[in-house]
């Protein structure tokens, strides 16, 4: 073994300290990324578990073979997981122009080499340390292993930053986007509640916001009628760990949020937990007035970056609501999902206030600290229909008769409708449809204007000569 090669035995830290001084505390993704030291590709035909969850978490489940070139998507996986977005490519060159130029050489950077004279062939690893000629990199698919190896200076090809997180001498502490995802996991969480079973909700059984199909698809198992009671009651004891590892790499990553204003971010990845990445994207990009493709790039990071983020909190929360209400099951859900926008948007608001003028108010604010702690499923009886609610007036408080009791105002009604509204259709030249003339027939029609205009004028000089007591408004009560 070449003695650049980080021992069998020897401790991560006293490997790179023999090197060069490196401080305690690192960024998270290179912590994380220690933590992944010496898996290896399988013999035979085999597949190392492992190394195709880092396909998995850069967006290529489909790749199941160790041995397809995998050090892009073992660092790709190490971003992802702490928070901040990779390139989802496969190519260790894409990271070439990723995140900012790191402006030294520091632990945790993203160093891209080149690999033979081919242009588009590559190397990507994290930098651990450095000596005159050679740089320290900890990456996958190093002699077939996470490893640490050392790599010439004149192959370097690039050596990028993450763009969201400074690149002073506090950047080895966790980035601000780390803190905002737990800030805002806690949100999402006293939305979500907790274990629901309701029949109307497409999702099926849920907890903590985790469905059962999402679970399963965590556990590799199929959802089946033999299946799907062991797996309800395993999604009921579903630990924390995996709660926070679904969201971060099911929603909070592929959401692009670790790249977006903090703000947007936070009000992003609800949107994207309570409607799904695709169309969170969707709603995002006409919020920003940029090409609507689901796929959020430079276009849609730039424009969220340049817009004031309290106007586009304020369309994005708009498009949110006109969405719920065009759903088939609003009657259900409907105040719930608008409560959450409102909540949602007052925290995102708030985080906006902190370094300019205040947020959007909502539509009616609901204070993250008054939210439910306990967890509460986030379902709601079916709104009854409007009913009007008639007080009976009090001789002491009024001296009138109430309109709706009044049959003058209803025969003139019925006359309107039966005499008044056919001449107003035809000069508009609305025609009456030609399945009901047929059905009817014309003399039947003219016959019921007749009868009908008769009836409301026998209404109405009834009612003027039962009239005893002036007309007076009275407000109506509607009980939701």
């Amino acid at each position: 073994m070449p003695s650049d090669v980080l021992r069998s035995g020897q401790s991560p830290k006293s490997f790179h300290q023999s090197i060069i001084m490196i401080p305690d505390q690192q960024p998270p993704w290179l912590t994380l990324a220690w933590s992944e030291l010496g898996q290896r590709e399988a013999t035979g035909t085999a597949t190392n578990a492992r190394i195709a969850g880092y396909f998995r978490d850069v967006g290529h489940a489909r790749v199941t073979d160790d041995a397809v070139a995998w050090c892009a998507a073992f660092l790709g996986a190490q971003l992802e997981r702490t928070g901040h977005a990779s390139t989802r490519s496969l190519m260790a060159r894409s990271y070439a122009r990723w995140g900012v130029a790191c402006d030294s050489p520091k632990p945790g950077a993203i160093a891209v080499f080149s690999r033979g004279d081919d242009p588009a062939l590559g190397h990507v690893g994290f930098l651990v340390a450095a000596t005159p000629k050679k740089l320290i990199v900890l990456g996958g698919n190093q002699s077939n292993v996470v490893t640490v190896e050392a790599f010439d200076r004149d192959r370097l090809v690039a050596l990028r930053w993450p763009r969201s997180v400074p690149q002073s001498s506090e950047t080895d502490t966790p980035p601000v986007t780390h803190d905002l995802f737990d800030d805002a996991l806690t949100l999402i969480l006293r939305h979500e509640g907790g274990w629901t079973d309701d029949p109307y909700d497409p999702g099926g059984a849920t907890n903590k916001g985790i469905t059962i199909g999402v679970f399963a698809r965590e556990r590799s198992i199929e959802v089946t009628a033999d299946t799907i009671e062991d797996l309800k009651t395993e999604l009921r004891r579903i630990p924390d760990t995996l709660v926070r590892r679904i969201y971060l790499e099911r929603y909070w990553s592929p959401a692009c949020c670790p790249e977006l204003p903090a703000p947007l971010a936070l009000f992003h990845f609800d949107t994207a937990v309570n409607m799904g990445v695709g169309t969170a994207a969707r709603l995002l990009q006409r919020a920003l007035d940029v090409a609507v493709d689901g796929e959020i790039g430079p276009d849609t990071l730039g424009a969220a970056h340049a817009q004031p983020s309290a106007e586009t909190l304020a369309r994005y929360a708009d498009l949110r609501r006109a969405r719920y209400r065009s759903l088939g099951h609003f009657w259900r859900f409907g105040r719930g999902w608008l409560a959450r926008v409102d909540s949602t948007l007052a925290a995102a608001s708030a985080l906006d206030s902190a370094s300019g003028p205040a947020g959007p108010q909502p539509e009616s604010t609901i204070s993250i600290s008054t939210a439910p702690t306990e967890t509460t499923p986030m379902s709601f009886e079916p709104a009854s229909l409007p009913t009007p609610v008639k007080s009976v007036p009090s001789p002491s408080t009024t001296t009138g008769k109430w309109w709706g009791e009044s049959l003058t105002i209803w025969g003139t009604l019925l006359t309107t409708i039966t005499t008044v509204a056919p001449a107003i259709f035809a000069v508009l030249g609305i025609d009456l449809p030609a399945s009901l003339l047929q059905q009817l027939g014309r003399e039947a029609i003219l016959a019921a204007q007749a009868i009908g205009g008769l009836i409301g004028t026998v209404m109405t000089v009834a009612g003027r000569i039962r009239a005893e007591q002036r007309l007076t408004t009275r407000p109506l009560t509607l009980r939701l």
